[in-house]
């Protein structure tokens, strides 16, 4: 658990503002006390570095970037979103991934802070809320991309993941499929329960039941899960005929798994998937997908982080709350056809 202002005013026998103040060396308070409140700041282990540097004292036009996985291809066009709309303002980007390990989460809190970065950019998080709260003490902006958290922040964008199952799974309804199944990923959080309830949507509007045999969750969003998961549709007794997955990377994982089993794609199984990577139009076959407008979603989140940075220096208050959703749209390629007979 991370130390914060109120444990070290408890310590201390202050209040927490008294220790604000001296975190950030106010005039208001003594030197003495100042030295007193970093020292013990630096003994329970809250940003030692900073502290003892003086903490943040001045715009650095340097600001961070969080991931949950930096080899991700989908968090590679949402930082060019991200540099090409911050850099030509002067601003440089520090870049870390969480990997969803509390430690490096912390590790990386501490390690933004004591950089002295204007403001952070979380890229599709889960994020713990006690380290944005950590931000957040020293009045760091924050912008978000696709929270997956039920932590709610002032400033977000995301991709309209409802809007966009939804079209997935009509397109796959009206190839005449009805044995639909849906790969999800267990560790996605909203964006994973916003994809379900968006393919559950489309087909209770078909008139149609999802069956616990077609809901199968994927530890994770890589290829390896996919892959592992292809058996548990071939080995159903009535297999589904067509499988909307989370994520490409799922279904790269899945096309491979379900082709050592023997099956034929897109005749036996129609697939499709969700993001629309690189990668994804150089499949065998090509894959049918939704296209998250992945560079747009990083460059709004920039341009509302320069808005805040604007306010902060011309010491205005800080803009509304802003919840901006963008939606993108349907990819058709060869791993989706018509339902044999249909």
């Amino acid at each position: 658990m991370s130390i914060t202002i109120k444990d070290i005013a408890r310590v201390a026998g202050v209040s927490h503002t008294t220790v604000s103040r001296a975190l950030h060396n106010h005039p208001a308070i003594t030197p003495r006390t100042t030295q007193r409140i970093q020292t013990i700041a630096v003994q329970l282990g809250y940003l030692p570095s900073a502290v003892a540097r003086g903490l943040k004292t001045s715009r650095s036009r340097t600001l961070g970037v969080i991931l949950s996985q930096i080899d991700d291809p989908f968090f590679s066009e949402v930082l060019e979103g991200i540099e090409g709309t911050l850099r030509p303002q002067g601003y440089s980007l520090l870049v870390a991934a969480s990997q969803q390990d509390p430690a490096k989460e912390k590790a990386i809190v501490q390690d933004l802070i004591e950089r002295r970065v204007d403001g952070v950019i979380l890229c599709a998080p889960p994020f713990r809320a006690e380290h944005s709260h950590t931000f957040q003490e020293y009045r760091l902006p924050i912008t978000v991309i696709n929270n997956q958290d039920a932590e709610d922040y002032q400033y977000s964008i995301y991709h309209d993941d409802v809007y966009g199952s939804r079209m997935v799974t009509r397109h796959l309804l009206d190839l005449g499929h009805r044995r639909i199944a849906y790969l999800g990923n267990a560790s996605a959080g909203r964006s994973n329960r916003d994809r379900l309830n968006g393919f559950q949507a489309e087909m209770s509007r078909a008139g149609l039941t999802m069956t616990s045999d077609y809901f199968v969750q994927a530890a994770n969003g890589r290829p390896e899960a996919g892959m592992n998961c292809a058996r548990r549709f071939t080995e159903l007794a009535a297999p589904p005929t067509a499988i909307a997955c989370f994520n490409d990377m799922l279904a790269v994982g899945l096309l491979h798994g379900l082709k050592q089993a023997g099956w034929r794609i897109p005749q036996d199984c129609s697939v499709a998937g969700f993001d629309n990577i690189e990668i994804s139009a150089y499949l065998d076959p090509p894959l049918t997908t939704f296209h998250q407008p992945k560079f747009h979603l990083g460059a709004e989140a920039a341009r509302l982080m320069l808005r805040l940075l604007q306010s902060a220096i011309q010491g205005e208050a800080l803009p509304a709350p802003q919840l901006i959703a963008l939606r993108g749209e349907l990819r058709l390629r060869s791993s989706t056809v018509p339902l044999s007979g249909s």
